[in-house]
């Protein structure tokens, strides 16, 4: 395996952003919670081929992008966006239509294809998969056959044994792994939304879900419950064969300290 074989990516999820620089979401500050994960994880955004941003950019206040995009852009990267149930989809579109943001779509590197959903439904915290965009993950699996994939959107397709959670999570998961199931180059599934780690396997899928650059949900609650767990972020190799190497990175094992 040679290193250029190799696309490596880095998660970075649920920012919940807002106007004010220093609002806290949960009793965490969330933009200088977001920069100190960023110095935290400058070594492996230096190396990294793109950055995934799984959902929640925002804490439904527009004015957030602004210090997502500032923030983001700073790290001469592409940044794959997807939009969560708390972010603004015009001003998504407004502030992050341009490179080196790219909202949804696909984003090909070496032998793999990165595929981004819109799991959002207007007006609600749980997600669901339109007719039309399980169409576009079908259509944009079955054009690159030959291409390992792995397939992000932000709300959870898979229980997570947590009763109050899991009333917010996809509502048609069934469709979704029906479309995947179609398609054999499926490695791994990825997503925000849940605050916690996840990794996982499903049918020979990795599921995989990452804590945020914020607050943390506690695993297994029944009740809404936060979790004392830092911020973090996951690197992510996706070798040639279609296997994946991914680790979840904590702040405070790092030493930097939230300002």
């Amino acid at each position: 395996m040679t290193k250029s074989s190799r696309v490596n990516l880095v998660q970075l999820t649920d920012q919940h952003l807002f106007t004010d620089p220093g609002r806290a979401l949960r009793g965490v500050p969330t933009l200088p919670a977001l920069r100190a994960t960023l110095a935290a994880a400058r070594e492996d955004l230096a190396g990294c081929d793109a950055i995934l941003a799984t959902g929640d950019l925002v804490q439904d206040d527009p004015g957030g992008y602004a210090h997502f995009r500032r923030e983001f852009e700073a790290l001469g990267k592409p940044v794959l966006c997807i939009p969560g149930n708390h972010d603004d989809l015009k001003a998504m579109h407004t502030e992050l239509s341009q490179p080196p943001f790219q909202l949804g779509g696909i984003y090909d590197a070496g032998d793999w294809r990165v595929i981004l959903l819109d799991s959002t439904v207007p007006g609600q915290t749980g997600g669901a998969l339109s007719d039309s965009t399980l169409q576009l993950l079908n259509d944009s699996l079955a054009a690159a056959p030959a291409r390992h994939a792995l397939v992000c959107l932000h709300h959870h397709p898979v229980p997570m044994k947590s009763r109050w959670l899991d009333t917010v999570g996809l509502t048609n998961p069934g469709d979704f792994f029906e479309v995947l199931s179609r398609h054999t180059q499926v490695r791994g599934v990825l997503f925000g939304h849940v605050h916690q780690e996840v990794d996982d396997v499903r049918e020979g899928l990795r599921i995989l879900a990452t804590p945020s650059t914020c607050s943390q949900f506690k695993p297994h609650s029944d009740d809404f419950a936060i979790d004392e767990a830092p911020p973090a972020w996951r690197t992510l190799v996706l070798h040639g064969d279609g296997s994946i190497d991914t680790r979840v990175h904590q702040l405070r094992s790092h030493g930097t300290k939230i300002a």
